[in-house]
Formats: C-alpha cells, structure tokens, sequence
C-alpha cells in the first residue's frame, strides 16, 4: 500500500507530503484546488505521462513524484523489481519520476535509473486508478479476461491449463522448426548419398595413397634401378645374372680358405671369421638385389598406378587431407545420414505428440472457461446490485464468456473470449464497457466491480486469515461521485468504506456523505501570496474539529453552527456496523 507521496512542481503544487492511511483516506477542496493533482503525482510514478505545460505554473524547471509502498517481500511488485535489477529493502519500495520543462523524464526504483516502462509492470501490483482519463484499463478485451481470471478462476486451474499450453507450445515450434528443415534436410541428405557412394567406389585403403606413390616412383626410374642392380649384382654374384666369373662372394671365399690354410690359429682365425660374416652380409644384399628385381619384374602399369592415385587425389582434395580424414568422414557421414533420413519419422512422432498435448490442452481450457463462465455470471449478479445502490438502478453488465469452437484457436489465454457488456438503463443496447457510460457511472461501476470482487475473493476464501494490510493494493477513485446525491451519495460512501476493509482506498470527492465514510481527510486548498503575486497550493491533514469544518463547508459552503452540528451528525452516523 502507499505509505507516503511526496511531489514537488506539478502545477500549482510547489511541494507536498501526503501520507495516506491503510484503510480510506479522502481527498476534498475547493474547486481549482488542485486535488486532481496528487492523482497526476500517482499516474507520474505508475509511468504516465505528464503535459509539460503543467509544470508552468510552478516556477520551476521540473516537476518531481515519489511514493513509497510497503509491499511483501514475495509480492508479485517485488519480481518485477527483481527482474529489472532492482532488490527491495526493508518491505518498501520507492517509485520516482522527475520530469523537466523540456527535455527527457527520468524514472527511478529504489534509487536507481530504470526505463519508464518498470515503473509501469511494478506499480500495475501496486495502484489501480479509476478516474475519467484511466477507466479505458480495463475497457480492452484482454484486461477483462485478466479481471474475471484474478477475481473468480482458481489459480490451480490457471496453472493447468499454463503448463498444458507451455507443452504445447514447446512441441509444435519443435514440429514447426523441423518441417521447415525438411528440404534443407532431403538436399544435404542426397549430397551425403552422392559423397558415399563416390568414396565407396574408390574404396581407399589406410596407407594405399603412399605405397601407390613409391611404386610410380619406382617404375619412371625402373631402366636407372635395373641397370644398377645389375652392375652390382656383376660385381658381387655374376652368377645371378647368369654370367660367368669371380665375384666378391667367390673371392671372399677363397680368401678364407687361404687362411684357414694357415696353420696357426691367431690372428688368421678370427681374420677367416669376420671375413665369413662379410660374405654372408653380401650373400643377404645379393639376395635382396635379386628379389628386387623380381618385384619389379611383377608391378602394375605406370598407367594403373596413375589412375588409381588420380581417384585418391580427388578424394582427398574434397576430404582430406589425408586418406584417414576421408575414412573418417565417411564414417561421421553415414551416421548423419542416418539422422536426416530419419526426420520423416521424427515429424509423424511429433505431430502425434502435438495432436495429444492440444487435447490435452483443450480439456484443460475448458475447465478453465467453466471457471470463466461461472464466476462471470456470479459477479455479474453481485455487480448488479452494487449499481442500485449507487443510484444507478436498471443499470445491468453482461460478463460474457464465449468459448471457441475449434481447439485451433486456443491461444495462452485459454480457448474463451471475454467481454464486459454494459446496459446503462433498461431497453438500451449493451455495449462494450468504455463506450456505454458517462465519466462518473464509468467510475461507479467500476467502484461496483472492485466491491464485487472483494466480496466474491472474500467468500472463496472463508475461514482462511484477512489480508495484511501490508499486502493491500492501493485504489484511488476520482468523479466516482459525478451526479451522485442524497442517499445514493451515503451509500456510495459505504461502499467505499467497505471496499477500504481489505484494499488501501484514496477518494477524490466534493460531496460530504461520501466523506464522511473515510478514516483520513486530506484537505487541498489555495493560498494566496500578495507579497509574491502568486497562488500556490497547499495540502493538509485534517483531524477532528478542522474536519468538521471541512465537512461543513462541503454540505453547504460555510461554517456556521448549524453546518458544522449537521458535519457531526454525519460523521458520527457514517460508521460501518
């Protein structure tokens, strides 16, 4: 609730501090007093806008607003904050708002800089403002449905039916995303196709790339290797070449047998035997010359070999680099493969999973309109009679909830459409709230739907704990009283008072009757400075006897003893029972 409102620079208020009471406080002056002022303050703070003109006739250069609420610290004002940054102390939280002459507003929560648009999310838990220029809040179709749901539908059915759409909604953008995938997923999954079968033709080999270019290798130089091999089989075997004569083999042989001939053991022994192991290291060269040979003798075709080394170069400058990099993303490709062509199923999955979740969703949005429906009729009837007693008799609203008919239509709201219909008198047209009624039966009817919903929340919650006052959401109420007299003036006041039972309830008001029902006075009047040349305005308290005064001066314009014995009597019988 609002604890304290404080304003500097809007019209002719130079500067006030207002602290209104948790239960009805009134606001009352003379006409051209600048009671509507405190409620621009309001709108300043809630992110509304302001006509720079107003701050003219203050003689400053700027217009400034704060209030301070006390809120609970889980209080849905608290979250707002919390997302805008902002963490609450104390249980209070500070809206401000500066507006210069020219130039740009600044916006303030708790002391810090934030966008005007927070101040509007955080004070919409914290203000409801029923004057001739805001009765348009609810006139929408979507703040309807937002009233009948925070009045009479139950926020476990709310909750249903938000986590059944939230499904819904998370498969069919699922569903929607994959279609739309489906020709980008058939194009590549026909190019990974048209890759594996290329590479699958080739059918490369881990290492086959290297050896295929040591054998090209070998056979352009196949004429330098045959001769060499041949000069030194000659030399070492000629007998590997079918030649006759001595090579080293045969001369190292009888080199050792020329030593072994020799009768003394050492050091001609051990000469034979080294001698011995060279003719076998030469004999293994021998032999490894020969089987070259015969390798080369059986190689394929330079042509072969430069065809099958084009097909690998191809793969890998597409691949590669390396014959590893192909098999490696042969193997990835094919399980990708596996992945794309199986989108067909995984459409037919999830439109089945879709088609489940809207049922779902769809017997969920009807308990939801049930609920709808029967807490509309409810506080229609209670609305209803709210309105005889504010001298508004004959006056009818329709809270009409129609469901759809196509589980298509559902949206996060529901499956319902709702409208607030007004009938001003008997045999006229209803029409959509905000354009059937005058400033003053807009703001009575309205007095007559927040009183309704108190007492319909009231009886939804018997035997559990009143409100906190702490808890109260502030409501202020201005021209509720346009073409209201007389005993519907008393009962307006009533209501009002009974409305302050379990909600914060400011008044702008200039009829005594309605008044008198209040807790708190705050009385605006003009001061004149002669010294100054100027009228400034001026916002007090009034308690006991300079509330009498006031209140007399409201019933007839003065202050004699008979108004004043007549505020008394009214003061006195204006007590709810």
């Amino acid at each position: 609730m609002l604890e304290e409102l404080e304003v500097r620079g809007l019209g002719p208020i130079r500067s006030a501090v207002i602290n209104p009471g948790p239960r009805m406080t009134v606001v009352t002056g003379e006409t051209g007093a600048g009671k509507s002022m405190l409620l621009d303050a309001i709108r300043l703070i809630s992110g509304g806008r302001v006509d720079s003109a107003r701050i003219a006739g203050t003689g400053t250069q700027e217009c400034w607003a704060q209030g301070v609420f006390r809120v609970a610290q889980d209080s849905p004002a608290c979250d707002e904050a919390a997302e805008a940054g902002v963490d609450v102390e104390d249980g209070e939280l500070f809206l401000t708002r500066a507006v210069p002459a020219s130039g740009r507003s600044r916006s303030m929560l708790c002391g810090r800089t934030v966008p005007r648009n927070v101040l509007a999310q955080v004070s919409r838990s914290l203000v409801v403002i029923h004057g001739q220029s805001d009765q348009l809040r609810i006139a929408s179709p979507a703040r309807q449905r937002e009233f009948l749901d925070s009045v009479g539908v139950d926020d476990a059915v709310c909750s249903a039916y938000a986590t059944a759409w939230s499904e819904f909604q998370r498969v069919d953008e699922r569903l929607a995303r994959l279609q739309g995938e489906q020709a980008e997923n058939r194009q590549r999954a026909d190019y990974l196709r048209d890759c594996l079968a290329r590479i699958d033709a080739v059918d490369p080999a881990p290492d086959e790339y290297g050896e295929l270019r040591d054998k090209r290798s070998r056979i352009e130089h196949a004429a330098a290797i045959a001769q060499g091999v041949s000069e030194a089989l000659g030399v070492l075997d000629p007998s590997q070449l079918g030649e006759e004569g001595s090579g080293v083999v045969d001369l190292i042989g009888r080199s050792v047998q020329s030593l072994r001939g020799i009768h003394v053991a050492e050091p001609f022994a051990d000469l034979a035997d080294r001698l011995e192991n060279v003719s076998q290291e030469i004999s293994d060269v021998v032999f490894a010359l020969s089987d070259a040979g015969a390798v080369m003798d059986g190689e394929m075709d330079l042509d072969a070999i430069n065809s099958r080394i084009h097909e690998l170069d191809d793969l890998l400058r597409r691949w590669g680099p390396t014959i590893a990099d192909v098999l490696a993303w042969r193997d990835h490709a094919r399980l990708e493969l596996e992945d794309v062509d199986a989108s067909p199923e995984q459409v037919d999955l999830l439109r089945r999973e879709r088609q489940d979740l809207l049922d779902k969703a769809w017997k969920t949005a009807e308990a939801l309109s049930g609920e709808r429906a029967k807490a509309g009729e409810a506080l229609s009837r209670m609305v209803d009679q709210e309105l005889g007693s504010l001298a508004m008799s004959g006056s009818h609203l329709e809270i009409r909830v129609t469901r759809r008919t196509d589980p298509g239509l559902l949206d996060a709201n529901g499956g319902d459409d709702v409208e607030f219909l007004f009938t001003p008198y008997p045999g006229a047209d209803a029409l959509p709230l905000g354009s059937s009624a005058s400033g003053g039966e807009l703001s009575r009817l309205m007095l007559a739907l927040e009183l309704s919903a108190v007492s319909y929340r009231a009886a939804e919650r018997q035997g559990r704990d009143a409100v906190p006052s702490h808890d109260r959401c502030t409501y202020i109420f201005d021209e509720v009283d346009a073409g209201v007299g007389g005993r519907a003036a008393v009962e307006l006041g009533r209501r009002l008072a009974r409305l302050a039972r379990e909600e914060q309830v400011i008044v702008v008001t200039h009829l005594a009757q309605v008044a008198s029902w209040a807790d708190d006075q705050i009385v605006v009047s003009k001061r004149v400075d002669p010294d100054a040349e100027s009228v400034d305005t001026v916002v007090r308290p009034v308690t006991g006897d300079s509330r009498i005064a006031e209140i007399a001066r409201m019933l007839s314009g003065d202050q004699s003893q008979a108004s004043m014995d007549h505020a008394r009597q009214l003061l006195h019988s204006s007590v709810l029972g």
